[in-house]
């Protein structure tokens, strides 16, 4: 019977994609200066949180010096000094900081994932990776079964969800993404609740601000 923790240990061993494995392990042994002490995960990254979770957040890949370095999701890197702050304000952690694996970190009724598992070179994942990805995330919406909103961070974190809901056989239309965007899915299926992602070009840019990402949180607990 398939568990989280038996998907847990598949992504982790996942190897499919020759360039991501080739890139991940090549980020890993030449590693970044801050962080030549760390043993980088070097890895695919399995999701982070509540089994019985009714939030699922979903992103696009690890970042090469964050998850890729950490081995968790949105940790340890700018997009992750982002988002956490947000989910605790929001009442969704029990601190705000994501530093490493062991710090202590538990989501509340919250699950974080990603439609690809592997830090992809320039950051940008093919569509065949994508699509390789998609039997872990399939997997995970079985093995979630209280989620009732479903927020993908970014366009392509949507569109990948969206596509693992075809794939499963759900008829859905086109829908606009758009930060805040809210969409009734088919009977059965959750909420969709659109957001920006949290990356520095975002961030930086004043395109997602904390007011943003608080607002579009207080939306999902609305809506759960």
């Amino acid at each position: 019977m398939d568990n989280l923790a038996l998907l847990d240990a598949d992504v982790t061993g996942c190897r499919a994609c020759p360039r991501l494995v080739a890139w991940r392990e090549e980020v890993a042994a030449t590693k970044r200066r801050a962080y030549l002490e760390w043993d980088y995960w070097g890895k695919a990254v399995p999701g982070f949180g509540a089994p019985n979770a009714r939030l699922l957040l979903v992103g696009m890949a690890p970042g090469a010096h964050g998850a890729n370095r950490t081995g968790r999701v949105f940790s340890g890197d700018a997009s992750g000094d982002f988002l956490y702050p947000a989910l605790h304000r929001a009442g969704f952690a029990n601190q705000p900081t994501s530093i490493h694996r062991d710090d202590g970190l538990q989501l509340i009724d919250c699950y974080i994932t990603s439609v690809a598992r592997c830090v992809p070179p320039q950051n940008k994942p093919v569509a065949g990776e994508i699509a390789a990805c998609r039997p872990f995330l399939q997997r995970e919406l079985a093995l979630l079964p209280r989620v009732q909103v479903v927020m993908p961070l970014g366009r392509i974190a949507c569109d990948g969800y969206l596509a693992a809901l075809r794939v499963l056989g759900h008829v859905i239309p086109r829908l606009e993404f758009a930060h805040g965007a809210v969409h009734k899915l088919p009977v059965g299926l959750p909420t969709l609740l659109c957001s920006y992602h949290p990356s520095q070009q975002n961030t930086r840019t004043g395109r997602l601000t904390e007011e943003m990402m608080d607002t579009v949180l207080a939306q999902a607990k609305l809506l759960l």
